[in-house]
This record gives C-alpha cells, sequence and structure tokens, in this order.
C-alpha cells in the first residue's frame, strides 16, 4: 500500500483537490424533470457556481462564510426543505419581499409581471403524454425570463399573498403549471442553497433519440 501511494501521489493528490473543488467550488447537475421549461431541458447537464453565496464547509450545509446576495431571477440548486431532494428553480422573491399569484400572474411588492410573446408549443408529460403550452416573455422586478404555462393542466394558479422572512427565499420553476416549487414545499431557507446555475455544460435529448444537443452545448442560462 505504502508504494502504491508513493507510485500514485500525483494522481491521488490530484483526485483529492478535484473532489474538494467540485464540493465546495463547482459542480454540474444532470437535469431530470422538466420544472424549469424551457429555460432548462430534460437532459441538460448544468454548471453550477457553489459559491456564488457562501463557502461552505464541503459535505455540508454550514456557511463559513458569506460571498454574494441571492439576486430576484437568479437560477439556484437548493436542498428541498420538504424531503432533502436537490431541486433547481428561479428565485423570484428575497426576505422582505410580498409575493402573490392570481390566476397565474405573478405580483412582487403589489406590481405586476408583464408579459408579451404567445408561442404555442407541445410539452412532453409523463407517460409519452404531451399537452399544448404557452411560452411567453416574463418582465417583473428588473428581470425578464422565458416562461410557459399549460393551459389544460390542473395546476396551482392562485398563491398568497405573503411576505418572504429574513433569511428565506421563495422559487418558483419556469415551467409554471409543472413544478414542485415554493407553491408546494415551502420557503427555502439560505443554508439550504447550493450554488447558482449558469451555463448548460452538454446536452442530449433524453426524451427522444438520445442524441446530443450541440446547439445547447455552453449556453448561458438566462
Amino acid at each position: 500500500m505504502k508504494a502504491f501511494l508513493h507510485n500514485n501521489r500525483g494522481f491521488i493528490a490530484f483526485l483529492v483537490c478535484f473532489g474538494f473543488f467540485r464540493l465546495a467550488v463547482a459542480d454540474w447537475n444532470p437535469i431530470p424533470s422538466g420544472s424549469m421549461r424551457p429555460t432548462i431541458l430534460e437532459g441538460d447537464v448544468v454548471l453550477v457556481n457553489r459559491v456564488a453565496y457562501d463557502f461552505k464547509l464541503p459535505l455540508s450545509d454550514i456557511a463559513l462564510f458569506e460571498i454574494g446576495t441571492p439576486q430576484r431571477g437568479d437560477v439556484i440548486t437548493f436542498t428541498s426543505p420538504k424531503d432533502g431532494v436537490r431541486l433547481i428553480k428561479r428565485l423570484v422573491a428575497v426576505p422582505g419581499d410580498v409575493v402573490e399569484m392570481r390566476n397565474e400572474a405573478l405580483y412582487i411588492n403589489g406590481t405586476a409581471a408583464e408579459y408579451s410573446g404567445n408561442d404555442v408549443a407541445i410539452e412532453p408529460l409523463d407517460h409519452g403524454i404531451t399537452t399544448s403550452a404557452l411560452q411567453v416573455t416574463e418582465r417583473i422586478a428588473g428581470n425578464e425570463r422565458a416562461v410557459q404555462f399549460l393551459p389544460d393542466v390542473s395546476a396551482k394558479r392562485n398563491f398568497g399573498p405573503i411576505t418572504v422572512p429574513q433569511g428565506n427565499y421563495f422559487f418558483l420553476g419556469d415551467n409554471r403549471d409543472n413544478s414542485a416549487d415554493s407553491r408546494f414545499i415551502g420557503l427555502v431557507p439560505r443554508h439550504l442553497l447550493i450554488g447558482r446555475a449558469h451555463h448548460i455544460l452538454v446536452s442530449a435529448n433524453i426524451l427522444g433519440n438520445w442524441l446530443p444537443r450541440l446547439d445547447r452545448t455552453g449556453q448561458r442560462i438566462q
């Protein structure tokens, strides 16, 4: 064993450094669900900056010190406060905000989002079922992003108003009618935030022919 460690010390050091880098600094996450369509698709692998907000002790939720402040519009990976599953959603309301949804429209601090565009698409659901989707641009609180609605799907289209308390954040999926977000799992405390997703590393059509989607490789997450 000593001879093995001596002969491979450079490779072992590389693995240790690589493991620490992934656990504490940067990470990549495959996307298994469509809750962030049309921004992020099933089969995308996203790059995550784990030190965008806090530097944490590896393999823990313990923040050693704060680095940045989560901003409305950030796409963030976090641990669900409901069941511990890792999720990726969009941050729409920060501490002190009053957030509300009325008939699908998002309100922040009493101001309604503006919606434009009216693109119709076909949205895949479970077990090979599809439904029609309405894709629009949502503008609110200085941000804009593509979101989609599923008119023929039963969904939670009204919520709140609630005031986001200090140290907590309110998330929504861009696929508003097919997302287990803060409407269902509740507010997310800061210590459960993992990092900010910023680019798509690679992508493959896992719902179809499994071919790579080269046009999505390296794409910035808006």
